[in-house]
């Protein structure tokens, strides 16, 4: 099966779980930046194709390029991943997921949510002032939960939540369409 996985990535979690998966399914890797410039052709070769990017203010980064370019290869089997700061397991990861495509886009894509991280040193510098505002907001927030409290914590500084074990959902997914040709 020859897969694509395509990837943008500010502070290397994305590219991070871009390159396990592109290993996983011996894959070809292509920034964002790369894939822009392929012919429409290009994408025609593969069975398979994933574009990765990550989670900021509700959606997910650069993700129209690829659904705009996704309606026309509908017969390929097709992937989104989002890599976010929370964890796999945070109930607003679902409530993302559901808005991350139409009813539509939905038939022929699956999105898949892998936990990542916040690396305030490798962030451009508005990215970090959002950040850093909304961790404030939440400190000084009068009436904060329990949950609204840790989460500033966390959030705070730098941390690596990311595992491997995260793509396995995607890679098996990604194989589904070659076990049905197989059967």
């Amino acid at each position: 099966m020859k897969t694509l996985i395509i990837y943008t990535s500010q502070t290397g979690f994305t590219k991070r779980y871009a390159e396990w998966i592109a290993e996983k399914m011996s894959g070809e890797l292509l920034d964002l930046r790369n894939a822009q410039k392929k012919s429409a052709d290009y994408f025609k070769d593969f069975d398979a194709i994933c574009y990765g990017g990550w989670a900021m203010a509700g959606n997910l980064v650069k993700g129209k390029w690829f659904l705009e370019k996704a309606s026309d290869l509908q017969d390929k089997r097709l992937a989104m991943f989002c890599v976010g700061g929370g964890p796999n397991d945070n109930p607003d990861v679902d409530a993302f997921l559901q808005n991350v495509l139409t009813e539509e886009q939905k038939k022929y894509i699956k999105v898949f949510y892998c936990q990542g991280g916040l690396n305030y040193e490798k962030m451009k510098a508005p990215s970090r002032l959002a950040m850093k505002m909304f961790v404030s907001t939440l400190r000084n927030k009068k009436d904060a939960t329990e949950k609204e409290k840790a989460m500033a914590e966390k959030m705070a500084s730098s941390y690596d939540i990311s595992d491997v074990k995260y793509i396995e959902p995607i890679v098996a997914y990604l194989l589904e369409k070659d076990n049905e040709k197989a059967v």
